[in-house]
């Protein structure tokens, strides 16, 4: 393999390749993440829509199929989330992620037990704050990217990232990568990796349902919108009819009602007391600065989610998606993804003499 592309990343976490799965809720089981694992790369579990007994089912599953490092991800902002560190650091979990930045006292809990921190930001001065507080690593996701995102392309925000953190962390990249070419220029920008939320998502290792795959390969380079009527917050997702319907003003008298109850479905779900899910509605309205009925609509996004990644429903439910689901017609293993991936930037460095 070309030098280039084993960076400090990989041997901060002990992964072959400086490829991250992200960590997609409902998508981002233990058969994901252990196919990436196994494959060279770091895989991350998407732990914010599972309860304690799931988190440590889906642990145990993936010790079982690799014995690889794994990432789990989790909300800041959970109540439990002192519980789920412990858990973590019990179990031996090598990268914990984060889709919003921690609180320091967590950092320095993960890192007094050699747990390598990583939180998701989309910001300059979120990097800023969280490379303060000392984190070991960030993941910044540029416009392209799918499910919540901001309004920066991953162009303009890496490398103004970069320059804040200035060699001190290493940074991955998010938003808009699926190939050998754009990890090529993503370690250009100076990135130490790239991390790829939708093209796991159409992997033969994802355990989506197939219609739902089927749906996402059919879909052009226009396939998305940044929708703020699916949870209050911008939300990359797929234009698909209920999307349009919530765009268009239409649907929008009926979005608090379901989103009441579809939270109220995710509560029965997960087992989650009724006081523990107003607490971190709560600390995700302080945290985003959401508005009641933001933090409402936020509330109904998992059942959403769940209605197409989990029960394969079309109609019913949202489909976060990066822009880069246009240019994707394949579902590779994750094997073969990765070792494509690693194949096509050895070429381009080589034309490029490096």
């Amino acid at each position: 393999m070309h030098p280039t592309l084993h960076t400090k990343f990989c041997d901060q976490v002990g992964v072959q390749y400086p490829i991250v799965q992200t960590g997609m809720g409902w998508v981002a089981t233990s058969s994901l993440v252990a196919g990436t694992a196994n494959a060279g790369g770091l895989g991350i579990l998407a732990s914010a829509v599972m309860d304690m007994e799931e988190l440590r089912s889906e642990v145990a599953e993936i010790k079982r199929l690799t014995n690889k490092p794994f990432a789990v991800n989790m909300r800041a902002d959970a109540t439990d989330i002192e519980e789920r560190v412990d858990f973590l650091i019990e179990q031996g979990v090598k990268v914990a992620s984060f889709a919003q930045a921690p609180k320091q006292k967590i950092i320095e809990r993960c890192k007094s037990a050699g747990v390598f921190v990583m939180p998701s930001i989309g910001a300059r001065r979120h990097a800023e704050k969280v490379l303060d507080w000392g984190v070991d690593a960030v993941l910044v996701q540029g416009g392209e990217g799918g499910g919540h995102t901001g309004s920066v392309p991953t162009s303009i925000l890496l490398p103004d990232v970069i320059d804040a953190v200035a060699g001190k962390i290493p940074v991955i990249a998010a938003g808009g990568f699926f190939n050998g070419r754009g990890l090529v220029a993503a370690l250009a920008y100076g990135a130490d990796g790239i991390a790829m939320g939708t093209r796991f998502l159409l992997t033969k290792d994802s355990t989506v349902p197939d219609v739902i795959k089927q749906f996402y390969l059919q879909q052009n380079v226009q396939g998305t919108v940044v929708s703020t009527q699916v949870d209050g917050v911008p939300h990359r997702v797929l234009r698909t009819e209920l999307v349009e319907f919530l765009e268009s003003g239409r649907g929008r008298l009926l979005a608090l009602p379901r989103a009441a109850l579809n939270a109220l479905k995710f509560r029965k779900m997960t087992g989650t007391p009724m006081g523990d899910m107003l607490r971190e509605g709560l600390e995700m309205r302080k945290a985003l600065d959401l508005t009641f009925a933001q933090m409402l609509m936020a509330a109904n996004t998992p059942m959403l989610l769940k209605a197409t990644m989990i029960d394969g429903n079309i109609d019913a439910g949202v489909m976060a998606s990066g822009q880069v689901v246009g240019v994707i017609k394949d579902l590779p293993t994750c094997d073969e993804l990765i070792q494509r991936i690693v194949d096509e930037a050895e070429t381009a460095l080589k034309e490029l003499g490096a």
